[in-house]
């Protein structure tokens, strides 16, 4: 019999268990006093919902469940390796909350603001940060498109990270209809825009020429790979730039409210930049999307956008959502690493 956890799982001893305690039971304190309410789903999904989320790379890595019994046996006979998994673990609690709402939506107050504190499976390379099995803290308010609502979850989320002691931190935004654009006019067809973001969030990870690479290998013209090169490489680009670039001026409008209504509601005491590089993986970001940084960890503390159409997948009505999720494994790295005893 083997004693250790499965590769990217943990066991914790009790002074572990006491500082996640403190920064869950810290998160939640911080959640439900600007009105969010805890919910709860199941850890599996049904295979065909996961299937369909527009999850990006993580629909790569989803731990999937054999079937069972006399639909097992079918499935083997039948030698088609797809049909062997009815369900899998969820990867993130965004989709269970997407189905849960399409469920439940008669029994919540519209816009619901919900809280999910919960394990989710990734089948990850573990390494420092990156788990198989981790922690998800997360708030969302659905049934709202009104920018406030953005507002909203950076203000709570960022005093969430302050009660934590997680400062200095900053804020990126940026917003995916408005990156649309700016690929619309570079001359990237519609059909691979989606695609050209993939490669794109990619590019803290593999380099521009790296995602120069992936870019050619998707048939993307060699012109258009060369004006997002020199874009995209090119350092910082303003919310003035960008918005030289779109015909419609609405998602620059939205940003630019969000981020003078955050300034303002906390006195400018949030470090909150315009960042667009920012795509965030997930194919069902529909609008904006924002990242949390610290110097303390390499890569991003905190994560969500809106995600106006997952819900339509299950009503077949569209409901505008928009959520905000830390990263509860890292951050409980973060402070070890420092020593931090509650």
């Amino acid at each position: 019999m083997k004693i250790q956890p499965l590769k990217g799982m943990c066991d914790y001893l009790p002074k572990q268990v006491a500082l996640r305690d403190y920064v869950q039971n810290t998160i939640l304190s911080v959640y439900r006093s600007a009105g969010y309410e805890r919910i709860s789903t199941p850890a599996l999904e049904d295979a065909e919902n996961i299937d369909k989320s527009d999850g990006g790379d993580n629909l790569n890595l989803i731990f999937k469940v054999l079937k069972r019994g006399e639909k097992l046996e079918g499935a083997l006979a039948s030698g088609d390796e797809k049909s062997l998994s009815d369900m899998g673990l969820r990867y993130d609690l965004t989709l269970p909350l997407s189905r849960y709402y399409a469920c439940n939506r008669q029994n919540l107050f519209t816009p619901a603001k919900c809280i999910q504190t919960d394990r989710v499976w990734r089948a990850e390379r573990p390494q420092k940060g990156r788990l198989r099995e981790f922690i998800q803290c997360d708030i969302d308010i659905l049934g709202s498109s009104s920018p406030t609502c953005e507002v909203d979850l950076i203000c709570t989320t960022a005093r969430a990270l302050c009660a934590i002691g997680m400062e200095p931190f900053t804020i990126h935004i940026n917003d995916r209809a408005l990156l649309s654009g700016v690929l619309s006019s570079l001359g990237v067809p519609d059909d691979l825009r989606d695609t050209v973001c993939v490669s794109l969030d990619k590019l803290d990870k593999i380099g521009m020429e790296g995602v120069r690479g992936e870019l050619e290998a998707k048939g993307l013209a060699p012109d258009v790979v060369e004006r997002l090169s020199a874009l995209f490489a090119g350092g910082d680009v303003t919310l003035e730039a960008a918005a030289a670039c779109l015909n419609d001026p609405a998602p620059a409008d939205r940003l630019r409210f969000i981020m003078d209504s955050v300034n303002a509601v906390t006195d400018g005491s949030v470090s909150l930049v315009f960042d667009l590089t920012l795509i965030r993986g997930q194919g069902y970001y529909t609008g904006p999307v924002f990242e949390v940084r610290s110097a303390e960890f390499r890569g991003a503390i905190a994560g969500g956008g809106r995600y106006d159409r997952l819900i339509g997948k299950f009503l077949g009505e569209d409901v505008p959502a928009v959520g905000f999720s830390i990263g509860f494994e890292r951050i409980c790295d973060i402070l070890a690493d420092r020593g931090f005893v509650p």
